[in-house]
């Protein structure tokens, strides 16, 4: 899918800056600013290198401004915000347009003169190129200026003084780090270096962040046109010392991301831009040697409850198995008491293990992954083990109060832990607590014990306490979180308020291969969740008639917390929903076509905030607007799942 913005789409700062764009390296490195190439968060930076992948991460260059000189006259290019207005720089006035298919590129107009620039990130290298082609068809000689604007420090951070910078040839570098540029440029111009630090972070300051930013420049590279004349110019920035020329590089990241979707199969349009977006959060790991997904850009790195959920529509829909493979041998190899980690810390320290469910989204995982590829072989080999690990240590009891019950129900958290994927706590306030027996990790439960039980079938094992054990789970199950009142499922079995709070997390009891739910039941939580938690964009994280409700997210820190899981809408759950209506309908064609329509929605939601890609969050009450982390990877891969589920 080509998106195509014209100049009603940036008729202004606030149209403008409501777009950006996305490029990976695969390195966890990123390129990302507004489609009118303007900064209004800390985060956007036009060259973030990866170096220790995924999460050492420095901000090499936040932007470049471009000045076309004709004659005496100044005209810019680019555009930014400043704290005082009146020094903002429109160059969005002289953008005809901005085009994105596989890569990003800008197409600049004035008085006979076309400026046209194309972005490419390397894949597995931290090289950033563009690619500049010039066109003047006027009676005038023309230069475009480049200027770098530098940062070479910690992604996120602000610098409040300058840093010392040394140019020497092709070299750029501080005391830690060197970058090389490679330029055919007419000339280049070395002066005093300047400190900005006057930026105007327009999204920091909604989120009540800090919304002042600074950066240095101290270098121009000159690009000439004669009249009359076509140029193309390329300007690399990488740490890799040699690279190719920007062509090449275009070339080979263009027929990269062409050979990943036709590997999925996909030939709907959405699903095919949703597989070029999955592909930007696979991501290689240093202190593993091996893949992981990010959750998000441009805060988020690789967790693992967030890995095993994205892998289900990043890998598996998309084919990409051996990827899928390698992600699971990492897990598997850090399992430990029968958790998975949720974080691999870089450097010596040990990962974090503070997670319920990516141990049983591993299993659901590892389920899908034998459905869709049929290798049997690697669960006989690799995955069953770890299956029956993580199934003893849940029924004996691990870290985190979790454990399972007389009921054979799982029970998880105490104190300030907050072990689901609604894990907010600010200092000593759980705002969406959920200690007890959460509705999705027994479902899952559930789901595990089946998948255990069908895999021992396979490898002639004894299964009758999987079998067993799932029959009591399920009855269980049924008994305790049935809500008779609401006619859907309860959200925790703990004897607390919260327990029958209408969320989100009932739909994935439904969604899972093995249900612990009849029919009947599945219908009335579908019908439930579609009645006071859908929206086109996501589900509701709770009904809009609780009392605890919120809803806008937005505001200082704290504000956005207490509203996080409160009502905020979240698409990645949405791709339950949509699975476990196809499920109830049996899959049929009036099913299919409603939800195909249902989702056609998206095209506009890949159009809006960071294009092709779906967002973190929206607002709860009205989600017209997306937030949080600009593109989420379980967002993209659950609605991937969709597609495939639709036009399979």
């Amino acid at each position: 899918m080509k998106f195509i913005y014209g100049k009603n789409d940036f008729k202004d700062f606030k149209s403008g800056n409501s777009y950006c764009y996305l490029l990976t390296n695969g390195l966890g490195g990123y390129s990302s600013t507004t489609i009118i190439n303007s900064l209004t968060r800390n985060d956007h930076s036009l060259f973030v290198a990866s170096t220790t992948a995924p999460n050492i991460r420095k901000t090499l260059i936040s932007k470049i401004e471009e000045i076309l000189h004709i004659g005496d006259k100044k005209v810019y290019l680019s555009s930014q915000e400043y704290v005082s207005y009146t020094k903002n720089k429109e160059g969005f006035q002289n953008l005809s347009s901005f085009t994105q298919e596989y890569l990003p590129t800008w197409t600049y107009f004035f008085d006979g003169i076309e400026v046209k620039k194309t972005i490419v990130m390397e894949h597995g290298k931290n090289t950033l190129g563009i690619k500049y082609e010039i066109e003047n068809r006027t009676e005038y000689n023309v230069s475009l200026e480049v200027i770098p604007v530098l940062q070479f420090c910690d992604r996120g951070s602000i610098l409040s003084t300058p840093k010392s910078y040394k140019i020497i040839d092709n070299l750029i570098s501080t005391d830690d780090i060197t970058m090389y540029v490679h330029s055919n440029y007419s000339r280049k111009l070395q002066r005093e270096l300047e400190f900005i630090n006057d930026y105007y972070f327009d999204y920091d300051a909604c989120d009540g962040r800090y919304s002042v930013g600074s950066g240095s420049t101290l270098i121009s590279y000159f690009y000439d046109c004669n009249k009359g004349s076509i140029e193309s110019y390329e300007l690399i920035f990488t740490l890799e010392g040699f690279c190719e020329d920007v062509q090449t590089i275009i070339n080979n990241e263009i027929t990269r991301q062409k050979a990943l979707i036709d590997k999925s199969g996909f030939e709907n349009e959405i699903a095919k831009t949703l597989v070029r977006a999955s592909d930007q959060f696979i991501s290689h790991r240093n202190s593993t040697n091996s893949k992981t997904i990010m959750a998000g850009y441009p805060w988020f790195g690789d967790w693992g409850r967030d890995t095993m959920f994205s892998l289900l529509g990043c890998c598996i829909s998309t084919k990409r198995y051996e990827d899928a493979k390698d992600i699971f041998r990492t897990f598997i190899k850090y399992l430990d008491k029968g958790l998975m980690p949720n974080l691999f810390p870089e450097g010596e320290n040990d990962p974090l293990y503070n997670t319920v469910d990516a141990s049983l989204l591993f299993v659901y995982a590892l389920y899908e992954y034998y459905i869709s590829s049929g290798d049997l072989d690697f669960i006989r080999d690799e995955g069953y083990s770890a299956v029956l690990y993580i199934i003893k240590w849940y029924k004996k009891g691990t870290d985190f109060a979790i454990y399972m019950d007389e009921d054979a129900l799982i029970h998880a958290g105490e104190g300030y832990d907050q072990v689901t994927w609604m894990d907010v706590r600010y200092d000593n306030i759980l705002p969406t607590a959920r200690h007890g027996k959460p509705v999705e990790i027994n479902a899952f439960w559930y789901n595990a014990l089946k998948v255990a039980e069908f895999f021992g079938t396979k490898f002639n094992e004894d299964v009758i306490e999987f079998s067993t054990l799932s029959e009591k789970v399920k009855d269980s199950f049924n008994n305790k979180f049935w809500n008779e009142k609401e006619n859907c499922l309860k959200d925790v079995v703990s004897g607390n308020p919260y327990d029958y709070q209408i969320r989100s997390n009932q739909i994935w009891a439904v969604m899972v291969p093995f249900t612990p739910l009849s029919k009947e039941k599945s219908k009335a939580v579908v019908d439930k969740v579609y009645e006071v938690l859908y929206t086109p964009y996501g589900l509701r994280t709770l009904s809009k008639y609780d009392k605890e409700f919120v809803p806008e997210y937005s505001g200082s820190h704290f504000k956005r917390d207490m509203s996080y899981h409160q009502g905020t809408v979240w698409p990645f759950p949405l791709g339950g929903y949509y699975l476990s209506y196809l499920k109830v309908n049996d899959y049929s064609k009036e099913s299919k076509d409603k939800v195909l329509e249902q989702l056609e929605v998206f095209e506009a939601c890949l159009r809006e905030g960071c294009v092709g890609q779906i967002a973190e969050i929206y607002d709860g009450l009205n989600p017209t607007k997306s937030n949080g982390c600009f593109a989420q990877g379980w967002s993209v891969g659950e609605i991937l799942r969709v597609y495939e589920a639709i036009l399979s």
